[in-house]
């Protein structure tokens, strides 16, 4: 379906024990709608990151929260683990009336999709992870663009974003622009929370348990989380794909989004008992 107003969410908040999440809601449009996606979020990116998702894939409902400290969400009121995000992605669900979702973790969020895909394996239909790694044991990136990472003003000055955008994410510099767009800078305290929420974590011991059929989504240009993770998760998770995006970096889901929403689809589409096809033929892994 194509138009040119912009599809919007439903925002509202869910209280988790005494903490409250800033929660997004697409409706999905047209008579019959899709499987739901669950979509957690990169480490600092606020719901509205997710936009792009929730205007091309209208035949579905998309669901995303921003973590304490993160978007629109209060500050952290205790420390918290993955098992504690994948808990509140459940309760969001449950109180919205959605059973089973197909799941979606980017970057840190990939950490906690399969956290979540294994805490809640009946609640899973298939799981796609984009630019991860299965945790604290992975291949880790470039050092300078780590760095660069690591300094505060990446989301408070579009300047400095804009001069180091290839060094932090690999991907070209247009692209800084249209993550700028969309970014909230995070709390100190809800940044440095949810940081030191997926340290010492790894998803390893269960990934060969994970029975979901799995798309994993890597850009081979990625300084932050290298290629070499995505081949880690695809040798671990027994029923999984990899896609690479040639020349992607690490936010090729916002620089390529229609590329990989068409990726997507056709992984996310395919019945079931069919074999293969998920994925255009021209994904093919390479390093």
């Amino acid at each position: 379906m194509s138009t040119d107003k912009p599809h919007l969410p439903e925002i509202r908040f869910e209280k988790i024990g005494l903490q409250e999440l800033r929660t997004a809601i697409w409706r999905g449009q047209g008579i019959v709608k899709k499987t739901p996606l669950l979509f957690f979020n990169g480490v600092g990116a606020n719901l509205e990151i997710a936009q792009p998702m929730g205007e091309l894939l209208r035949d579905r409902d998309v669901i995303t929260f921003d973590l304490p400290g993160v978007g629109g969400s209060p500050k952290p009121l205790a420390p918290y683990r993955p098992w504690w995000v994948a808990h509140a992605a459940k309760q969001i669900l449950k109180r919205n009336g959605y059973d089973k979702v197909d799941v979606m973790g980017v970057s840190w969020g990939g950490g906690a999709a399969q956290q979540f895909a294994f805490q809640y394996q009946k609640r899973v239909n298939r799981l796609v992870l984009a630019a991860t790694s299965p945790g604290v044991i992975m291949v880790p990136g470039d050092m300078n663009a780590l760095t660069k990472m690591a300094h505060p003003m990446r989301y408070t000055n579009q300047d400095y974003l804009i001069k180091h955008f290839e060094t932090l994410y690999g991907d070209e510099p247009g692209g800084a622009h249209m993550f700028a767009e969309h970014m909230k800078p995070p709390t100190v305290r809800g940044y440095l929370a949810q940081l030191s929420a997926m340290a010492g974590w790894t998803a390893l011991p269960f990934l060969p348990l994970l029975p979901h059929k799995t798309l994993i989504l890597a850009g081979n240009q990625d300084k932050i989380v290298p290629i070499a993770n995505a081949h880690i998760l695809n040798f671990m998770i027994r029923n999984s794909e990899i896609y690479v995006v040639k020349g992607g970096g690490h936010l090729f889901l916002l620089s390529r989004a229609h590329e990989i929403l068409d990726v997507m689809r056709g992984f996310l589409d395919t019945p079931a008992d069919e074999a293969g096809g998920e994925i255009p033929a021209a994904a093919q892994a390479a390093s």
